[in-house]
């Protein structure tokens, strides 16, 4: 196998591994727009293997970067004296690094495809409000997150949704006079996320 195609295949290695690697966190934002949300938690099953998959994407793609800086020998001479194709230059290095590095760092800004929809909630009576921790699972990434956020807050009576992938919970603060567990439940479920138990904190 030619080096020009050995150090293509590093960066086409180095791109899908980069892409696989937020692969579970990208669900939820495509649900979001494409206004389901049942498959979002589909790909969670890929969050332990990520760490894995950025590291095979870095080296792959650090080879691709090796292979194109590193003195060519006399016998690719007629290789670098030809027209390079596209995937030769390294523009092409450079677009497949970029994306690879937006594709990489997914988690951490994809809360800004998720629109603010909290409401003000005017409380009458601080009785009826009342606090509920959710166990649930399936979230992986800030992402899931904010899905969750992002469902449970199209709820009338909403004080107030913290919710953690870290923990595997929610911790939704409510007017049970808007609002009850139930139908925070089903808007948390709706994500594709299960609540697999609750209670009153």
């Amino acid at each position: 196998m030619s080096t020009v195609k050995t150090s293509k295949n590093a960066a086409y290695t180095g791109l899908f591994a980069a892409v696989a690697a937020s692969s579970c966190c990208i669900p939820p934002v495509i649900a979001l727009i494409a206004g389901v949300g049942g498959g979002a938690s589909a790909l969670s099953w890929v969050e332990p293997f990520r760490p894995y998959l950025i590291s095979i994407a870095v080296i792959a793609l650090g080879y691709a970067w090796y292979d194109y800086l590193k003195p060519k020998n006399a016998e690719d001479c007629c290789e670098v004296d030809a027209k390079p194709k596209w995937f030769q230059t390294k523009g092409f290095l450079i677009s497949i690094t970029l994306f690879a590095a937006i594709s990489i760092s997914f988690p951490y800004y994809s809360h800004i495809f998720y629109p603010n929809n909290k409401k003000e909630v005017v409380i009458v009576n601080q009785s009826n409000i009342h606090t509920v921790n959710f166990d649930v699972k399936g979230m992986t990434c800030a992402s899931c997150e904010e899905h969750v956020n992002h469902e449970v807050n199209k709820l009338d009576g909403i004080v107030t949704s913290k919710v953690s992938y870290e923990n595997g919970n929610a911790i939704i603060e409510f007017d049970q006079t808007k609002t009850n567990e139930t139908e925070i439940e089903k808007a948390i479920n709706s994500t594709g996320y299960k609540v697999t138990n609750k209670k009153e904190n």
